[in-house]
């Protein structure tokens, strides 16, 4: 299949727009030349466009039209404190006129939530919201049933997070971003040795979906970010061949077929470590281009691991794809400034960088 004729399935699916497309592929000449190769070019869907950019925008495009045609009038969604998905996810429901509902975890119950970041960005786009205690995955998802359930039998329509209808709706739009890649990579000159994201989900399963789709042989690496209760490649691998059979596309991926590391997760989701801040501060000062601590900063850890590791040589041509993520950065003020204060960087330094 051809970039054209994949483009021709995707448009075949509902759609509510919303993200600036297609994004940038922009080389990162001297990111690439500190760490003295390979030649690493940005996939930059940190400028979606929507809410301050990132993946989500892209995804909420087939999840919000799902939502509507269903005739919803309330979203119910679910994440944590700083969760990325539900800025964006208030910010679409907004756009389409829907009333958005948060369940959030994070901090103790009996701590104050400061009201910065993406919870900041969830309150200026009208949100409502309720703070639990509730670990990521199985538990938090039950909440948000419970949630969407209080609200059903108040009469309310209620479209929620559900993992089986949503993921595969938000991979589709990780299909196309594939296209984009690879048609943007031809017309600079290089196949991709390898692709970098931060994913354990759709965004990924995408991906890798559209790359094998379109008769490429560049393996995605996908960088957890969080342990599931749920084994990865699997979960993956279904979400892909779910989409496949959406779009007619005739091709099924084996968990075997999905590259994911959790290798950087430790020590724990949204957690700063300093290889973390290595690749934000390094980017920021080579590129003036921001990640964040969470996920994007993670999975340029793993980057630059593999280039310490030799898995990429000088000659390689990767692309980094940026999912967003930087309103996150405000809410870790404290966490970057003791790292700043502990390297203040020479003028030597900096003149090497």
């Amino acid at each position: 299949m051809n970039i054209e004729q994949l483009r021709q399935q995707i448009d075949k699916q509902p759609r509510f727009r919303l993200a600036h497309r297609p994004t940038p592929l922009e080389p990162l000449s001297r990111f690439s030349k500190a760490v003295g190769g390979p030649t690493i070019y940005m996939k930059r869907d940190d400028c979606t466009g929507f809410a301050m950019g990132g993946n989500k925008a892209r995804h909420n495009e087939f999840v919000m039209a799902e939502a509507l045609s269903r005739g919803a009038d309330l979203f119910v969604w679910g994440g944590l404190i700083q969760s990325n998905n539900c800025r964006q996810t208030a910010a679409a429901c907004a756009k389409a006129g829907l009333d958005c509902h948060l369940v959030l975890t994070g901090p103790p119950r009996d701590e104050p939530v400061p009201l910065e970041g993406n919870f900041l960005l969830d309150n200026l786009f009208g949100a409502s919201y309720e703070i639990v205690d509730a670990g990521m995955g199985k538990d938090l998802n039950r909440r948000i049933i419970d949630a969407a359930t209080r609200f059903q039998d108040q009469g309310r329509k209620v479209f929620r997070w559900d993992r089986h209808v949503v993921t595969p709706l938000a991979a589709i739009s990780y299909v196309e971003c594939a296209a984009e890649i690879f048609e943007q990579s031809t017309a600079a000159g290089f196949v991709p040795a390898a692709i970098y994201v931060s994913s354990s989900g759709s965004t990924g399963a995408g991906l890798t979906l559209g790359c094998r789709a379109l008769g490429q042989t560049s393996p995605v690496r996908n960088v957890a970010y969080v342990r599931w209760e749920w084994d990865i490649p699997s979960d993956m691998a279904d979400i892909a061949n779910e989409v496949s059979k959406k779009l007619d596309l005739g091709t099924q991926l084996a968990p075997s077929d999905i590259d994911v590391t959790l290798d950087y997760i430790a020590p724990g989701y949204g957690k700063l470590t300093e290889a973390v801040f290595d690749a934000i501060s390094l980017l920021a000062r080579t590129e003036g281009i921001l990640l964040d601590p969470v996920y994007t900063g993670k999975a340029m850890s793993a980057l630059l691991d593999d280039v310490r590791r030799g898995r990429l040589t000088p000659q390689d041509h990767v692309v980094f794809v940026h999912t967003g993520g930087t309103p996150a950065l405000f809410a870790y003020g404290r966490e970057l400034g003791e790292q700043l204060a502990g390297r203040k960087a020479t003028p030597r330094e900096i003149s090497r960088a």
